[in-house]
């Protein structure tokens, strides 16, 4: 029997401790972290260059936002099925309706417990790629 190939995240937020916590999550989740960058116009170019099969982004990071890094990975047939979590301080229902109209999986508002996120990503990755 072949081994499982450990799903491959991809994390971008421009605060180190929310991507120290994100990495955590991911790998208590039972995944492995590809990478980390604080800039949404590094994230874009990561994500086109790696493929990873989940990117968790912040909606507010210099350089491009989570909204716009969303939306051109969706656009980019070699990145359109790539499974997307929003990260957002902002937490109303137009906040969260934008991140989904930008093509994100998910939304989850900060602050949010380890816990939660590792349940997330937990259920974003059992999903079939699209």
């Amino acid at each position: 029997m072949a081994e499982a190939v450990p799903v491959r995240v991809f994390v971008a937020d421009d605060e180190d401790d929310i991507r120290a916590l994100v990495s955590l999550a991911v790998a208590k989740a039972g995944c492995t972290v590809t990478g980390a960058v604080a800039d949404g116009s590094a994230a874009l170019a990561t994500a086109r260059a790696d493929l990873p099969d989940l990117v968790v982004l912040d909606v507010s990071m210099p350089g491009a936002t989570g909204l716009e890094v969303c939306a051109a990975l969706r656009a980019d047939p070699a990145t359109a099925g790539v499974r997307i979590l929003l990260l957002s301080a902002g937490a109303s229902p137009d906040d969260v309706a934008r991140g989904l109209a930008a093509g994100a999986d998910a939304y989850l508002a900060k602050p949010f417990g380890i816990a939660g996120l590792v349940r997330q990503v937990q259920a974003l990755v059992a999903r079939q790629p699209a």
